[in-house]
């Protein structure tokens, strides 16, 4: 694992390189034979990696004109990966950046990557420039962005229900907090599967680790009318942990905890197997995210075919206690993709490796991206793509989920979306859609989104456990109040306090 100090060093000497290239004298001149071929570095979600030499991949660079010359790594490892290739000499041109990790952060404030805030906002590359200028802002690291935003859906929050259970028992779709903790109280109480034993629990919670990061914890404490990371109170920034909010969010999941209307593994119950217990008939809530309600839809339809949709159903965020509803939005962006200055010297380089970036975020890049070749893999009806099975269409329809990875949409969403294959899912993907849609009149949007603090970065990971420890203990009741308290305190003299200090000095500048 390279060091922060190894890390900050080759930054620096990236920068340095680059400084003294700039200021030799010299006009900067791309060099035409490196023009021809692009290195990426991005993550592969699927088994298989696409090949160099595939149908996909040659179709790809036959639309660009340049060669491509992918390192794919697995998505599992990419973290770590990230971090050893800031560390070496060979960073490629383009690399898919996941979030503001630390390393990054040091790396682009160095000068490791280039800034590109004025070039997205120069409408030279229309398909580079945002659709929704606040995702980019909030891609960027105070106020500069140091890649194009993978720009993503700013609103997925669901609440995900055994609609069978609800029928059975007379239940109507939760629209408040409180609603939510009845229905949990039912499906663990009233027998909701008809089997005669008291084997079921309301809720399905997995270990989650992290802080302020869209955990069912972070979404209920929206709900409760609690800052989305941070909040503005009197013109000053205010972290969700120092709110009243917070706190009472944290005693609803502590009330569900000991009435037994949650898991009782929910401490540390892989993520992995999150739909496990709702599939299986143990569970019937889970607050994640929309697209797995369509996910577990589709695992009901292995089981039974023909009544697959009634076994579940989903509803958007709820009205937390005092009756106002206060959704909880997405960051708006997956990461982005960050230009090496190291590898990408020159101006005149950077231009042309922009370009052929918008090129891919135009409609027809994003249809190869994320659909394929059309008639080879897809076909279109309307506004859907319909998959091609067999052949050389089952290897483009895997590789589409890997170049999908390097489609930014920053100006909007153009390919296709699959068709779904009966009514029902259809209905079931419109009215994900609908919530969406609805939610965003509501979204509680966070201020801090662009800001980083130094001292979050260089201790960020220590603070946030803190956090962690303290919120899931006091839910175990193995803290009281006053010793969450305490350990909020603790957050504070750790080196909170300091972060809110510069976090507010950012905000001032903003």
């Amino acid at each position: 694992m390279p060091t922060p100090k190894k890390l900050l060093a080759v930054a620096l000497s990236a920068a340095l390189g680059v400084s003294l290239a700039a200021c030799g004298g010299a006009p900067q001149q791309a060099d035409t034979e490196d023009l021809a071929t692009i290195t990426v570095m991005g993550p592969v979600l699927d088994q298989q990696a696409p090949a160099g030499d595939g149908i996909l991949h040659k179709k790809i660079e036959e639309f660009t004109g340049k060669k491509l010359a992918i390192t794919w790594v697995p998505n599992s490892a990419y973290g770590d990966r990230t971090n050893v290739t800031l560390a070496a000499d060979n960073i490629p041109e383009v690399m898919v950046i996941q979030d503001k990790a630390p390393g990054f952060v040091r790396s682009a404030q160095a000068g490791a990557f280039w800034d590109l805030t004025e070039k997205l906002n120069s409408g030279k590359w229309p398909h580079l420039k945002a659709e929704n200028e606040a995702m980019q802002l909030n891609a960027s690291i105070n106020g500069k962005n140091y890649g194009v935003p993978r720009l993503r859906d700013p609103m997925r929050t669901a609440v995900i229900i055994r609609k069978d259970w609800l029928d059975k028992l007379g239940l109507q779709m939760p629209e408040t907090t409180e609603d939510l903790y009845e229905i949990a109280k039912a499906f663990t109480t009233q027998d909701p599967d008809g089997n005669g034993k008291a084997d079921t629990y309301g809720l399905i919670l997995p270990k989650w680790g992290g802080y302020q990061n869209a955990g069912p914890y972070d979404v209920m404490e929206t709900w409760y009318g609690a800052p989305n990371g941070w909040g503005e109170k009197d013109g000053k920034l205010v972290p969700t942990v120092d709110t009243p909010e917070a706190l009472e969010a944290a005693k609803f999941f502590k009330k569900l905890v000991d009435e037994k209307l949650v898991n009782p593994d929910y401490a540390s119950m892989d993520a992995t197997k999150w739909n496990d217990p709702f599939v299986q008939g143990k569970g019937g809530i889970i607050i994640d995210v929309s697209s797995r309600a369509a996910a577990i839809m589709g695992l009901f339809k292995q089981q039974d075919a023909q009544n697959f949709a009634s076994y579940v159903d989903m509803t958007g965020n709820l009205k937390g206690p005092d009756g106002e509803k206060r959704s909880y939005p997405t960051l708006g962006y997956a990461g982005f993709l960050a230009i090496s200055r190291q590898s990408v010297p020159t101006e005149a380089e950077l231009d042309d490796i922009l370009t052929t970036l918008d090129k891919l975020a135009s409609k027809e890049g994003q249809i190869l991206e994320n659909n394929g070749i059309q008639d080879v893999s897809f076909k279109v009806d309307g506004d859907w793509s319909v998959t091609i099975k067999g052949g050389d269409a089952d290897v483009i329809n895997a590789d589409t989920k890997s170049f999908a990875q390097l489609g930014t949409n920053t100006a909007g969403y153009e390919a296709y979306t699959v068709k779904p294959s009966t009514a029902d899912e259809e209905a079931f993907y419109l009215k994900r859609l609908a919530i969406h849609e609805e939610d965003m009149k509501t979204a509680v949007h966070n201020p801090a989104n662009a800001l980083v603090s130094e001292t979050f970065v260089s201790k960020g990971a220590q603070l946030n456990q803190i956090l962690v420890d303290a919120r899931l203990k006091f839910i175990a009741g193995q803290f009281t109040e006053d010793q969450y308290n305490a350990e909020v305190k603790r957050w504070h003299a750790e080196g909170g306090d300091q972060v809110i200090k510069e976090m507010n000095e950012l905000y001032a500048k903003r």
